[in-house]
């Protein structure tokens, strides 16, 4: 995956959608891209981030259909990282170059990627829902995590069902050594008594009450594993916006 080219199509799509990019640092030769959509009024804040991992191609390039579909459109306030490891995208390897996994970072952030974000993240207000996008090299089937303190309106349910008519879900008892019904992950144990938080928790701890980490199987084909991490997207963002309709 050339970095460079995707940041280009992100821009691009960004542009003809109505989004401002913003750049708030670098990895490398590569700037960490952020693209938001402002508008006025009562709307709900969407979140969505991708590219933690540079051996997980699908969800940038989900995000980016997303954007391109029109979907992402003025009946919410959208705030989308794409690229979070842009300079690990180009190697195809999960930690950035110094060997850091960002996703276990960010309690106390030592990646310049992941203190820029968090810098960013702390100008923005909070969110209403946030989703970080992944794949899994060792499940067979998709799935997700949930953390929703409040007992907020669950989207875990609808992004399962969305996600089934395009790949498999993981029907396993236990996913990543924790409990799992029908490929959702709900821990029993407070998150933020982590030791390591990936991003899902700080963003948790620090800007929504609802976030999700999903995850579609890096064995099945690429074109499958965008399709499927969309169709999950889709059903989050109609879900939201129609509480808030």
């Amino acid at each position: 995956m050339d970095p460079a080219a995707l940041a280009a199509q992100f821009q691009v799509a960004g542009e003809r959608a109505g989004f401002r990019r913003e750049d708030y640092g670098a990895a490398g030769i590569y700037p960490l891209m952020a693209l938001t959509r402002r508008a006025p009024g009562p709307r709900p804040r969407i979140y969505l981030s991708a590219g933690i991992h540079g051996d997980e191609p699908a969800p940038p390039l989900a995000l980016l259909s997303l954007l391109e579909s029109g979907q992402l459109d003025g009946r919410a306030v959208w705030f989308l990282c794409p690229m979070l490891n842009p300079e690990s995208l180009g190697r195809g390897v999960r930690e950035n170059a110094s060997g850091l996994d960002l996703n276990r970072d960010y309690r106390h952030p030592e990646a310049p990627e992941v203190r820029a974000h968090v810098a960013w993240l702390r100008r923005q207000p909070g969110f209403d829902l946030a989703i970080c996008v992944h794949e899994d090299w060792e499940s067979k089937g998709f799935y997700l995590y949930e953390l929703n303190p409040d007992n907020r309106p669950s989207l875990a349910a609808p992004m399962i069902k969305a996600a089934s008519k395009v790949c498999p879900i993981d029907t396993s008892p236990e996913i990543e050594g924790r409990e799992a019904r029908g490929g959702i992950i709900r821990p029993s144990a407070d998150p933020l008594e982590r030791e390591k938080w990936p991003e899902s928790i700080y963003l948790r701890a620090n800007h929504t009450s609802l976030s999700y980490t999903i995850e579609t199987p890096s064995s099945l084909a690429l074109e499958t594993r965008v399709a499927a991490l969309r169709a999950a997207l889709f059903a989050a963002i109609d879900r939201t916006l129609g509480h808030h309709a």
